[in-house]
């Protein structure tokens, strides 16, 4: 429609200088569609519910003395209040769905809903790992099809589906290490990772019992191969390699790390975090790598935060394919898909798994969307997608080395994710500072602190699905907030001051943290909170 708006009214820009916040204080703390919300204990009674339950049949006791002696203070709400309350909770998240999240080596790219559709078909979204084999066919397929577009994107000989996210997935494969190096009779006990290398890498290491050293990076930001070579020797279980790496930076001498491991008697695993950078374009398997984890919930594009859902699958060189968990997945000539678990390994020929990760079989939501996201791609559009994502990370790069300092911008293009530092700050600012400070220019901050060899580092991903206009929003935020901290505006001291919340003593909620609420105790003649006016 063409025709003018008859109100007059049209869109425009923020007034300069305008202050959205400033004004009188408002009796209930609300500023406009800015809602502000008790917590649930402050509104609720334990007299309300939004729903009418049926007295419950008293029945013989037989808690054995365990049963609450006093009520469990839960509140409830009506049906309304309930549904305002989340809503305007909700209102408060951050999401991908609100902007950009350029949080580093996490890969937070936009989800299709297509993933979604597919992931709540009936057969999928009610899909239980109990059911009976033969209930489950279409199932196992989706596991198989995607173990194979796994196994063909790697180079790789097999795969564990069961591990759940990345650090377990990472501790599937050096426990993998560990069944090929005692099957013959090669006791080793170190695990060599480079500074450059993902933050969970030595954890890994030293929960599956192995002694950790640093291998140093070299003034690339690369693994320094020579020094690695140097420390190869027969206590050498393998070398724990993140490519590309925590610095953004591809490993050049990839192929050269892993012939020398494997010279020397050990094994080479990738960590796959970053495998969204080089997808379509670069087979691990290639390089040598022996096993690595894919984050699923990166690279294949499926929900993740908040602690999960994730997803680990771990590929497997042909050296390490045999000491994989169980149960997975095989198509035989006649093309059924088998479940393979303890009971028939054998038929197999997989009597040497190392045992099993998980209970049952993996994340089949994670699997159903992955493969979604696979198919509607294709090997073309994998391929794109790498090279989008990398080309909008050096965007962001060289659209900013002017204003901030990049330690390795001088080491080429970046891959997947750019680096800088704090370097030419103010004294007294710090990247936390800067980070509150684009909270209030409406993004999430970006990884801090990560990668450790970058002083105040600041690692930026804004992975293939971000825009042109999006990427040039956020660096000129990034770009305002980087001129103030190196100028010391001291209001980035005091930063956010338009979030919900202002900055935390993040000192003492991490020395004193209050994980519960409590009832508080005011003093004698306090109004009570429905005397005030609430409930």
């Amino acid at each position: 429609m063409s025709a003018p708006n008859q109100s007059g009214w049209k869109p425009g820009s923020p007034l300069q200088d305008h202050d959205a916040m400033t004004g009188p204080d408002t009796v209930t703390g609300n500023r406009a569609l800015m809602l502000e919300e008790p917590l649930i204990f402050e509104i609720g009674t334990a007299e309300t519910t939004g729903v009418n339950l049926p007295e419950a049949k008293k029945e013989t006791n037989r808690l054995g003395g365990l049963d609450r002696s006093e009520a469990i203070g839960l509140p409830g709400l009506s049906e309304p209040e309930t549904i305002r309350h989340y809503t305007r909770l909700s209102r408060q998240n951050y999401a991908i769905d609100l902007g950009l999240f350029p949080l580093g080596s996490c890969t937070m790219k936009h989800n299709p809903r297509l993933n979604e559709k597919v992931a709540r078909m009936p057969g999928f979204a009610d899909v239980h790992p109990l059911q009976p084999v033969d209930t489950v066919r279409g199932a196992l397929e989706v596991v198989n099809e995607l173990a194979h577009w796994l196994i063909e994107l790697t180079g790789m000989h097999g795969v564990a589906m069961s591990p759940k996210a990345g650090a377990h997935g990472e501790l599937c494969g050096i426990l993998c290490i560990r069944a090929a190096l005692e099957a013959r009779g090669d006791a080793r006990e170190v695990i060599l990772v480079p500074e450059s290398a993902h933050g969970t890498n030595p954890a890994t290491a030293a929960f599956a019992g192995y002694r950790v050293e640093d291998i140093p990076a070299n003034a690339d930001g690369r693994v320094d191969l020579e020094a690695l070579k140097a420390r190869l020797g027969p206590d050498v279980a393998g070398v724990m390699i993140t490519n590309p790496n925590t610095c953004g930076l591809f490993e050049r001498d990839m192929k050269a790390i892993s012939d020398a491991v494997h010279a020397a008697g050990g094994f080479v695993y990738c960590d796959g975090a970053n495998f969204n950078a080089i997808v379509g374009k670069v087979r691990p398997g290639d390089l040598g790598v022996d096993a690595m984890h894919i984050n699923l919930h990166k690279t294949f594009s499926t929900p993740h935060g908040g602690g999960g859902p994730g997803s680990g699958p771990v590929v497997l060189s042909e050296a390490l394919a045999p000491f994989g968990p169980l149960p997975f997945t095989a198509r035989t000539k006649d093309g059924v898909v088998h479940l393979v678990e303890e009971e028939n390994a054998a038929e197999f020929d997989h009597t040497q798994a190392l045992g099993r990760m998980t209970a049952f079989h993996g994340q089949m939501g994670m699997f159903t969307r992955a493969l979604s996201y696979i198919l509607s791609h294709g090997a073309d559009g994998l391929r794109q997608v790498a090279e989008d994502a990398v080309l909008n990370a050096n965007y962001i790069l060289r659209s900013l080395d002017d204003v901030l300092d990049a330690p390795f911008g001088h080491s080429g293009p970046c891959m997947h994710e750019a680096l800088f530092s704090d370097k030419g700050f103010a004294d007294d600012v710090t990247t936390l500072d800067l980070a509150k400070a684009l909270i209030d220019e409406g993004y999430h901050p970006m990884t801090m602190y990560f990668p450790l060899v970058v002083h105040g580092a600041m690692l930026v991903e804004p992975t293939e699905t971000e825009s042109k206009a999006a990427l040039d929003q956020f660096i000129q935020a990034l770009r305002s907030v980087s001129e103030r901290a190196k100028g010391g505006d001291e209001a980035l001291k005091t930063a956010p001051h338009y979030a919900p919340r202002r900055r935390l003593d993040e000192t003492l909620a991490a020395r004193k943290p209050i994980l519960a609420w409590e009832e508080p105790n005011p003093p004698a003649g306090t109004p009570s909170l429905s005397e005030q006016g609430g409930r």
